[in-house]
């Protein structure tokens, strides 16, 4: 059974993914109505535009005070073993993926599990970086950051991290997997080392901005008074989330590098790499060339939309200073994506994780994993369209802070909003797609 599973499971030799299935209806359809949900969604938050009625939503908020201190450094003690843990047995366990507790710690448990609950609950990784950990326990140089850096290293860390995921075996092989494990901690903790936890942890670290901005999306933030509950995506509209074009590009890379993963694994893209692959361009080449082509096709199309946005809204506000306000609009499509994309793994392999980690040296031997039933692939297609809808409404709610005329505030969103559509579509597209894998990587 788990065999079977993994031919269908297995959407590129880096990473993990679920079945999609198959639609009843022409994808030509499917992806026009999916298209048509998010303009039609635009087209009902337009007629609210009551300014007193979106600021109460979006700033409605309860505050319970908690005792974090004192529960962080509990959970960063057990996060630093559990990093430990993950090299162990990855260097130590089992050669078979589906029986290697660290590959499945890792994959399952926190790239498909955890991340899920920091858009969706709230960001729980200050307190379960064991990185920062590590790095607050040792001395530290604090030299200076240059500024110029920003946030720079985190959109570069974040798209090697994804290239290396789909180029390399990193689901298969635990050894490979402890090792870059490894090497991820030696670069971390020198840069910590070097500028200060503060500053690396602030600026630099690709996981740590990619969790705080995440966080953003969920209804549990962390404020001055405690733990606040707010609307889910309310502090995306807070200013300041996006600060700079190194922000904005970090904010699409996270929106392509949750694309790029689906994308490599669809028979368009397997299909179009070996007939470049037969005509002579190497797969190491192949694949950086489309991931950075494909993230300049994001950032572009959003740098247009801002351009254009500040023509039709008729302002004086420069396009970067648009482009900031609404880019953490563009969180929530990647977290309904990145739902659709990894449910279905976390809930099939997570018998085997429970059983990996019962055992880790010697675990069973035929793991039993979750068969989901055909419907569950439309959770996927709500997910997305979940995303994309409550991104409308971040940005109809980041239109009315900063314009001061309703008719403004509305023509500003246009350009976004026909971004946000081939988005949709094209996410709409990927999760509907069925699995393939290049034989060559």
């Amino acid at each position: 059974m788990l065999g079977g599973f993994a031919g269908t499971a297995l959407a590129h030799g880096g990473g993990l993914r679920a079945a999609a299935g198959s639609l009843s209806v022409p994808t030509w359809l499917f992806l026009l109505t999916g298209g048509g949900v998010v303009g039609a969604s635009f087209l009902l938050a337009s007629f609210v535009t009551d300014r007193a009625f979106i600021r109460a939503v979006h700033r409605w908020r309860r505050v319970a005070g908690a005792p974090l201190d004192s529960v962080a450094t509990l959970t960063r003690v057990l996060s630093v073993v559990a990093l430990a843990g993950v090299v162990a047995i990855g260097l130590l366990g089992p050669r078979e993926m589906f029986r290697n507790a660290a590959i499945l710690t890792v994959w399952v448990g926190w790239w498909a599990g955890y991340v899920a609950t920091v858009y969706l609950l709230g960001n729980s990784w200050p307190a379960l970086n064991p990185w920062r950990a590590l790095s607050e326990w040792l001395p530290s140089l604090d030299r200076e950051y240059p500024e110029t850096w920003g946030a720079w290293p985190s959109v570069a860390g974040l798209l090697v991290v994804v290239w290396l995921e789909v180029v390399s075996p990193l689901a298969d092989d635990p050894r490979l997997l402890a090792w870059v494990v490894v090497g991820y901690s030696v670069a971390t903790l020198a840069g910590a080392l070097v500028f200060g936890p503060d500053s690396w942890f602030g600026e630099a670290d690709p996981v740590a901005r990619l969790f705080r901005y995440y966080g953003k999306v969920a209804p549990i933030q962390r404020g001055e008074d405690g733990l606040e509950l707010r609307p889910p995506g309310a502090a995306l509209t807070d200013a300041g989330l996006a600060d700079g074009r190194d922000e904005v590009a970090f904010v699409v890379a996270v929106l392509w590098v949750t694309t790029y993963d689906g994308f490599v694994g669809t028979p368009v893209w397997v299909e179009t790499a070996t007939l470049l692959v037969e005509v002579g361009i190497p797969p190491v080449l192949l694949y950086p060339v489309a991931m950075l082509a494909g993230y300049g096709l994001f950032l572009g199309a959003y740098w247009l939309a801002s351009s254009y946005s500040r023509k039709t809204a008729e302002t004086y506000l420069t396009p970067d200073a648009i482009a900031e306000r609404f880019a953490p609009s563009l969180l929530p499509i990647a977290a309904g994506y990145h739902l659709a994309h990894f449910l279905g793994l976390f809930v099939s392999l997570s018998p085997a994780l429970v059983s990996a980690l019962s055992n880790p040296l010697n675990p069973p031997i035929n793991p039993s994993v979750v068969v989901l039933p055909d419907w569950f692939g439309m959770l996927a297609v709500a997910f997305v369209l979940l995303g994309h809808l409550l991104a409308v409404w971040v940005a109809h709610t980041s239109a009315y802070e900063v314009f001061p005329g309703r008719l403004q505030a509305v023509r500003s969103q246009y350009p976004f909003v026909v971004v946000m559509v081939l988005y949709t579509m094209t996410s709409l597209w990927i999760v509907s797609a069925p699995s393939a894998s290049p034989p060559f990587v």
